[in-house]
């Protein structure tokens, strides 16, 4: 249905978290190496519970090897801080990525440049904070594109 992206994710109870919330929308979870922890860490699959075996997961060397497997229609939607659009004006449909970067830098800005037109971000009271929690952030997004696609 949808697919999370996970780039070099460093927190395992954050990548536990998106693992179970990708359960629940039938969402598969791609993590792109490298990862600040074991992915058998057992702070991620407490994070899972013990969902995390019934988990879609794929696990990719790098963003390359990510990006080599997919199709030439594949819509891949950057979420960054650095966009100005909000990710409710985004049109998500079955088979997107939902593309995050790690928790202390976010996306690459060259990633970021080459998707630019599907680079989407979260709205926050300015001033408030420089960014969500990384599983937030993940929730948030991928329930507005579960929402868009079992709504249609």
């Amino acid at each position: 249905m949808l697919n999370i992206v996970l780039v070099n994710p460093e927190i395992p109870h954050n990548t536990g978290a998106a693992g179970r919330l990708a359960l629940a929308t039938d969402a598969t979870l791609h993590l792109i190496e490298p990862l600040g922890f074991d992915i058998s860490d057992k702070a991620v699959k407490r994070s899972g519970l013990d969902y995390w075996k019934d988990v879609k997961l794929k696990k990719w060397v790098s963003w390359q090897a990510f990006e080599n497997s997919l199709t030439v229609d594949a819509r891949l939607f950057m979420l960054t801080t650095k966009s100005t659009k909000p990710h409710w004006d985004a049109k998500f449909k079955k088979g997107d990525y939902l593309v995050f970067g790690r928790e202390t830098k976010g996306l690459d800005e060259a990633l970021i440049s080459q998707h630019s037109d599907l680079a989407f971000r979260i709205p926050m009271v300015e001033g408030s904070t420089r960014s969500l929690n990384l599983a937030t952030s993940v929730g948030i997004v991928l329930y507005e594109a579960f929402r868009q696609i079992n709504t249609v």
